[in-house]
């Protein structure tokens, strides 16, 4: 029976495993003509999904010139190509998208190192569709490279520019001006940007990350002048003979993830302008903010009404103080990160956890579930305070990893020498925090 193209392309849709598309062309010719001509998207051995410091001297395949406009010769319609890791590649390996770039929408060019405004333009030229573009490590790429594709790619919503350090305000203005449909852009280690190129940007820019970049009070400004900026970014930031330049982000009240980490020059003001600022604030990285002060921990605890977690690990100013005014207020407060905090007492913690208990017995409302980091050891308890799930409130303490990523998901629940349920706690072998809570389950 002969099938004509459109049933076998049917067919070949139909197929999600990526072994059995490849197996499919492996059929005949025609099937072959007809997986090339549906085939999507390309990656290559040589590209890196995660890089380290050991990536740039790593040997392996790479993809010159000649190999590059074969496959794109044979797979006319790809949408998505990656070509990080190809440290050969260079301009002249992007001339075939002058031809075959179209349809392209996502491309991965990071580390490729020869590359330059000239590989950029052809890139501008051909690929007229695209939305998302990785230019990660590109030292050869200028602003005038990147003003060149923002002129030509309008469409542009997604661009990595991190460690591209030739890149100053004058390429992020061409970028967040042409680029109105723009939703996220990193420009971590990019030491020639302050952020004032973001001026004017459009509200549809909801993500930047700004990791070690020497911004300025207006540059800040001109990051949330969009008006719909969500998550930011900005931890470790340089040092600033102007100040503390983050106080502008209070004027953004669309801000639902700020990370502040090891930002060691951030003020109690710039604290306080945020808090207030900042309604939708869920989440915020503090650890390592030395100059925040109780003033600041008290804002927090005035203001931040909706937030869910909070990071203040090696916190040197975070006092018992500090700790009643997020006790007292941030009822919405679901997972504290705390560790190496010297300026608080064990007493303290205690008081935090227990006060949420009797918090939520006095209301007769759910808690959420608070997770606590203490010393770098995470232990587990629950309290049961009715008989249905929705009754329980519990506390999950974990083992954190000893640098714990910003924005990680909660780490999973650990439990440090189980026993098993059936098996009971020998009499008079209670620990102090397992006889607070019997003492609360009998009130």
């Amino acid at each position: 029976m002969h099938l004509p193209d459109d049933c076998l392309t049917v067919i070949f849709h139909g197929l999600d495993s990526p072994t059995d598309r490849e197996s499919f062309g492996l059929t005949c010719r025609r099937w072959l003509g007809i997986h090339d001509f549906n085939r999507r998207s390309l990656k290559f051995l040589c590209s890196l999904d995660f890089f380290t410091p050991f990536s740039l001297s790593k040997e392996g395949p790479d993809v010159d010139t000649l190999q590059l406009h074969k496959l794109l010769r044979r797979f006319q319609h790809l949408e998505s190509l990656c070509l990080s890791g190809c440290k050969e590649l260079n301009d002249a390996g992007l001339t075939r998208l002058l031809n075959y770039g179209s349809d392209l929408q996502k491309l991965n060019l990071d580390l490729c190192l020869k590359l330059t405004d000239y590989g950029l333009s052809l890139v501008a030229s051909g690929c007229p569709l695209l939305t998302s573009i990785s230019l990660y490590r590109c030292p050869g790429i200028t602003d005038l490279g990147l003003k060149t594709l923002a002129n030509a790619c309008f469409l542009l919503e997604y661009v990595n520019l991190s460690y591209c350090m030739e890149i100053s305000d004058n390429g992020l203005k061409s970028l967040s001006h042409s680029c109105r449909q723009l939703k996220g852009v990193d420009i971590s280690h990019c030491e020639g940007i302050t952020g004032v190129g973001f001026n004017g940007c459009s509200n549809t820019l909801a993500y930047i990350e700004a990791e070690c970049c020497m911004l300025k009070p207006d540059g800040v400004t001109g990051m949330v002048s969009g008006g719909g900026l969500e998550y930011l970014n900005v931890s470790c930031l340089s040092w600033s003979p102007l100040g503390d330049p983050l106080a502008g982000i209070g004027s953004s009240s669309s801000i639902k993830i700020l990370n502040f980490r090891m930002c060691r020059s951030v003020s109690d003001s710039s604290i306080a302008a945020i808090a207030k600022g900042c309604p939708l604030l869920e989440e915020w990285n503090l650890a390592l903010c030395h100059e925040v002060s109780i003033l600041g921990w008290q804002a927090v605890g005035l203001y931040c009404k909706n937030l869910k977690t909070l990071h203040v690990n090696r916190c040197r100013n975070l006092c018992n103080g500090s700790l009643q005014a997020l006790r007292e207020g941030c009822n919405s407060l679901s997972t504290l990160y705390l560790s190496d905090c010297i300026r608080l007492s064990p007493a303290a913690v205690e008081l935090f956890k227990f006060h949420r208990a009797e918090n939520r017995k006095r209301r007769k409302k759910f808690l959420p579930v608070i997770v606590l980091l203490i010393c770098g050891v995470w232990y587990h308890g629950a309290t049961a305070t009715g008989d249905s799930p929705s009754d329980i409130h519990q506390l999950f303490v974990h083992r954190a990893s000893p640098r714990q990523p910003a924005f990680a998901e909660s780490p999973r629940p650990l439990v440090k020498n189980p026993r098993p349920a059936e098996q009971k706690q020998a009499p008079g072998r209670l620990g102090f925090f397992d006889f607070l809570l019997q003492l609360w389950r009998r009130l």
